[in-house]
């Protein structure tokens, strides 16, 4: 299949971007790129999808999402993370059953190709959540997904035994980290290698050290990735510092750290958090919308850039976002640092693009096959509509896309070759029957966990 007529950005080494661009695609690849009138000429015979009007980006990567989550958006609002977690979130999703798990990742995964993500990195899907109906959702849909399995010991966060798990989410070390290399095993490679298995540990005080430094062995010796949430909050900081550590000095000394690791959110590092990131090249996903909304602080992005941490970016769950667009988040991440270092410059539209693209790729330590259009790599790609009143005038290709893009301005997706969003349509999902069932299941999982009337807001409501 030969797209033409668009307006392409790249992101290749010389952040190239091609008007009247054309991408050939062959299989699951891209075969070649480069002017329209010349492809067209080099392949005449080839069948043509007319991209007139549109901006084509690689397809995004969030580098931090929660697939259960999806089905209680907006069922925790305007609460602080410990209070949103033990009150609500972890309460809601102690109450799930096998059948509202899978629709919950359905209209995640719906929501995500719909507005341009391609790749995701699931962090943390429950035990009781059934990871097969996971695998199975992005097997079908068409979508590539890291996909990580909670690995935990104890059921509480940061070490506070007031802050306790719900009973519905304990796990223990058989039932996580073995389940988690036996769905490694099961999965690993599965869907045209678009499924990839994760270790995702909970955050320190949920899980020994003994048992972090067993998975941080296994990721070593099996080449499992790790993903996890660190220093999002101040009481995150207080857990380290009760023993004597900095968050990477302890993530250092459990064996954390390192090129297979993604950690997320970020937000309370000092400077030799920030070097020991860069010395040993572990990853960091930013989630600016979730940290602000949940008032958790902001990630110091531009100085971990400054010293050459990889930086990528996530939306984190519904309930923290309300949102699954990585399209809104990088508005936020080019404007949030902006706003808090009183420097216009500070993290442009062009690097947050990266952020979402090429920076996602190589936390995933998948860089060499996906997150820029290049001949050889996935056939990954999103079409952004440009024509509509809301895109134009436009001027710099990156900077609309980045700052008056929104999902709903997602035309065409692409993903390992396959389209799977045509026209603003799912290809692969049922749409309706994904929002029907979502809906169904949302009101008997809050009615079951007694929490009917919390959710409802502050305002009467009759």
């Amino acid at each position: 299949m030969l797209y033409t007529n668009a307006t392409l950005i790249t992101v290749n080494l010389s952040r190239t971007i091609i008007h009247d661009g054309a991408i050939l695609v062959q299989k699951n690849l891209i075969a070649a790129i480069g002017r329209t009138a010349t492809l067209k000429e080099d392949h005449p015979d080839e069948e043509e999808t007319d991209l007139t009007g549109r901006i084509v980006i690689p397809g995004l990567i969030s580098t931090h999402m929660h697939t259960a989550q999806s089905l209680i958006r907006g069922a925790a609002d305007d609460l602080e993370l410990v209070s949103w977690l033990c009150e609500r979130v972890w309460v809601l999703q102690g109450n799930y059953t096998e059948e509202d798990s899978r629709a919950a990742v359905r209209l995640s995964i719906a929501e995500m190709l719909k507005t341009g993500t391609t790749c995701f990195l699931e962090s943390m899907f429950a035990d009781r959540y059934n990871f097969d109906n996971l695998c199975l959702a992005v097997q079908e849909s068409g979508i590539r997904g890291c996909l990580g399995k909670i690995v935990m010991d104890i059921a509480r966060y940061a070490g506070n035994p007031k802050w306790g798990l719900h009973p519905g989410l304990v796990e223990t070390r058989e039932m996580s980290l073995l389940g988690a290399v036996k769905m490694w095993e099961k999965w690993n490679g599965a869907a045209e290698d678009r499924i990839r298995v994760w270790f995702a540990p909970r955050t320190p005080g949920g899980v020994s050290e003994a048992l972090y430094k067993e998975m941080s062995g296994l990721s070593r010796t099996k080449k499992i990735p790790i993903t996890m949430h660190c220093a999002e909050v101040k009481a995150d900081r207080e857990f380290y510092a009760s023993l004597s550590h900095t968050p990477m000095s302890y993530c250092e000394e459990v064996g954390l750290l390192g090129p297979q690791t993604v950690l997320v959110h970020m937000v309370h590092l000092d400077d030799s958090d920030i070097a020991k990131l860069a010395e040993t090249h572990t990853h960091v996903a930013h989630c600016p919308t979730s940290n602000a909304k949940l008032a958790s602080g902001i990630c110091r992005v531009p100085d971990l850039q400054k010293a050459g941490v990889n930086v990528g970016l996530g939306t984190d769950g519904a309930p923290c976002n309300n949102s699954n667009d990585l399209m809104q988040e990088m508005k936020l991440a080019a404007i949030i640092h902006k706003a808090v270092s009183y420097d216009p410059t500070a993290v442009p539209a062009e690097t947050v693009l990266e952020m979402a693209t090429i920076n996602g790729a190589r936390a995933l330590g998948m860089e060499d096959s996906i997150g820029s259009l290049e001949v050889g790599k996935k056939a990954d790609f999103v079409a952004v509509d440009v024509r509509g009143v809301g895109m134009q005038p436009w001027f710099s290709p990156v900077s609309a896309v980045v700052y008056s893009a929104t999902g709903r301005d997602v035309d065409m997706v692409v993903v390992d070759g396959k389209v799977v969003v045509r026209g603003g349509k799912l290809m692969t999902m049922d749409e309706r029957e994904v929002i029907r069932e979502a809906e169904m299941r949302s009101k008997e999982v809050v009615a079951r966990a007694g929490l009917v009337e919390a959710v409802k807001g502050r305002w009467p409501s009759h």
